[in-house]
């Protein structure tokens, strides 16, 4: 079973605007947490700095992906597949509320 396929009984309605925002909101403030603890603890030795700046770089990558999803709140876009452009399904929204993609398109398959 994937996130593609609701369970019995699984919510088949979109998130709200208002549910989205909120989830989307509680995600870049986790993020956000996140660069400032990895700024705070430094870096000791030469490979550590170069891991704690891939961290940082990937934390800034899902922070400009939570940002897109903000805009495709406020446009109507939000919670399309942007390649299918299929409603992506509740379930998958909840877990990862920046998403753009559905999981057959994002794994290539539809």
């Amino acid at each position: 079973m994937s996130l593609d396929t609701p369970l019995p009984g699984t919510r088949l309605e979109r998130l709200s605007a208002h549910e989205a925002l909120q989830r989307l909101e509680h995600e870049r403030n986790s993020r956000l947490t996140q660069l400032l603890a990895l700024d705070e603890a430094g870096a000791d030795e030469e490979t550590e700095e170069h891991l704690v700046s891939a961290q940082k770089d990937t934390i800034r990558r899902v922070l400009a992906e939570v940002e897109d999803a903000f805009a495709r709140v406020r446009n109507g876009g939000y919670g399309d597949c942007l390649d299918c452009a299929k409603p992506i399904p509740v379930e998958r929204l909840e877990i990862l509320p920046y998403t753009r993609f559905c999981v057959p398109c994002r794994r290539g398959t539809v």
